[in-house]
């Protein structure tokens, strides 16, 4: 987790939480509640720490999962594609639906879009862009149901909260799983989904303990530690 600016109500709501213990996953959301102090509606983030390394492409953890309860945004959605494709990606509810006309505005700088979507066929043409996508993890990809002809199904997916995760260079899974207003049962639920996703992943080249460490929290609050023997035992 990013470091917090330790302010007063930081150091407040640091104080119930003990650093030395790993809490159930229970436990956990229902003292998050409690912790995250701030007026706003924060977002609530998940950070796991990996066994695994990836500079290794066979242990890279990546994928995809549309949460139970969503995460609390709206993505603006982005569909390349022409035809018949293209009225579905409509209906469906894409806020920019083209082609060469998008791309251009991409390579111009336009970025004003949260996810991107492509049929098959107009990959070619999405390769033009693909070093501004990439890097900011928005080039569609197969792997995360983001190049189908199923465009009307990617669409709404990823208007309901679908997400993306991938580890870091130093093997950490970080997401956001809801907002603080989701209350401390569809959080636990959004976790548990991930949770259970990111155990099925689990590269066979990983070696000795896969899930060293889980921590939660809120935009401002202290990082909650979560116990990962659970998770460990059904990766084994």
């Amino acid at each position: 987790m990013p470091k917090k600016l330790h302010g007063k109500k930081y150091l407040e709501a640091q104080k119930n939480i003990d650093s030395a213990k790993k809490y159930q996953i229970e436990e956990a959301f229902t003292l998050l509640e409690k912790v995250a102090f701030a007026k706003f509606d924060e977002t609530v983030e998940v950070a796991f720490s990996l066994g695994v390394d990836p500079k290794h492409a066979d242990q890279m953890v990546r994928g995809a999962i549309a949460l139970p309860h969503g995460t609390g945004k709206t993505a603006r959605v982005l569909v390349l594609a022409k035809g018949e494709k293209a009225k579905e990606a409509a209906a469906a509810g894409a806020d920019f639906v083209g082609a060469e006309d998008l791309i251009e505005k991409i390579t111009g700088g336009w970025m004003d879009f949260d996810k991107a979507i492509a049929t098959p066929d107009m990959m070619g043409l999405t390769a033009k862009v693909a070093k501004i996508l990439g890097p900011r993890g928005l080039m569609p990809n197969p792997k995360l149901g983001t190049v189908t002809f199923d465009v009307a199904k990617a669409v709404k997916e990823q208007k309901q909260g679908k997400i993306e995760y991938r580890t870091e260079k130093t093997g950490i899974v970080q997401v956001g799983i809801g907002k603080k207003s989701f209350g401390a049962v569809k959080l636990k639920e959004n976790f548990s989904a991930l949770l259970a996703v990111i155990v099925r992943a689990k590269p066979a080249t990983s070696k000795g303990t896969y899930m060293k460490n889980i921590t939660i929290s809120a935009t401002m609050s202290p990082g909650i530690a979560i116990d990962p023997g659970v998770a460990n035992a059904k990766a084994e």
